[in-house]
């Protein structure tokens, strides 16, 4: 996969994306980052990238010309992909896993970071999508944009260690993950639960598939509302919202 990002602050990026599985998969050769400054491409003689909005209103915008530019210069230089360009804006559409999940299937990906006040709507018709990280504001989409990153490129093919960790990640599933412990079995009076010790994997499999479903019911009830529960899994859950109602009697 290819990624570009045009950024008025691209080494910011030189840390984040040039450590860890991320920093390994640029370095084999799996993922290719380019960051650029798109302030070399104004056409203004002080190189400036923003301007006071018509009308009159509080802040700076971006100006579309150099962010157009800056596109057009990465179209010229990869002609043959097939690019899939990311507006980083509080008012876009929420980043969940599903999306990270459709953006490791791209060819290229372009990730816009704004800054100031805003955009020139007219930079708008230039991108195809327009995507937040979240319900709150950053002084730039350089952050939100890593983190885009991040959740997509650790989907690839041979970027992780071990290919079946990004299938069972908490929100792949549709539910959040299921505890996880290591060694000791024992630390401090906090035991591993006995299910995981006793090589039974179909046990092992049961536990792990009701307690993701306990998690989740606990912490994110909301997202059993948008995911498709096996006939086995509504029997857990029902086994679980009695269990909780029955904790809640007992408290009063």
């Amino acid at each position: 996969m290819k990624i570009d990002v045009l950024s008025l602050f691209p080494n910011m990026f030189a840390g984040p994306l040039g450590e860890s599985m991320i920093g390994k998969a640029v370095e084999k050769g799996f993922l290719e980052i380019d960051v650029t400054d798109f302030r070399a491409y104004s056409d203004d003689k002080h190189h400036s990238v923003d301007d006071y909005p018509y009308g009159g209103g509080a802040g700076m915008l971006l100006k579309v010309q150099p962010i157009d530019a800056a596109l057009e210069a990465i179209r010229e230089k990869s002609p043959a992909t097939k690019k899939r360009i990311i507006l980083m804006d509080p008012a876009g559409v929420p980043f969940t896993q599903k999306l990270a999940e459709e953006f490791a299937h791209e060819e290229h990906l372009v990730f816009v970071c704004g800054h100031y006040e805003g955009y020139d709507e007219r930079i708008r018709s230039l991108v195809t999508d327009e995507v937040s990280i979240g319900d709150f504001v950053l002084t730039g989409g350089e952050l939100g944009a890593m983190a885009m990153i991040d959740a997509t490129a650790r989907l690839l093919p041979n970027v992780l260690g071990n290919e079946t960790s990004a299938a069972t990640d908490s929100f792949s599933t549709g539910l959040l993950e299921y505890p996880q412990y290591t060694r000791p079995a024992e630390y401090k009076g906090m035991e591993v639960p006995e299910v995981l010790r006793n090589g039974n994997h179909k046990l092992i499999l049961e536990w792990q598939e009701k307690e993701s479903l306990r998690r989740t019911l606990l912490r994110r009830p909301e997202l059993l509302c948008a995911t498709t529960l096996s006939s086995t899994q509504e029997k857990m859950l029902a086994e679980l919202k009695e269990e909780k109602a029955e904790d809640l009697r007992e408290k009063n």
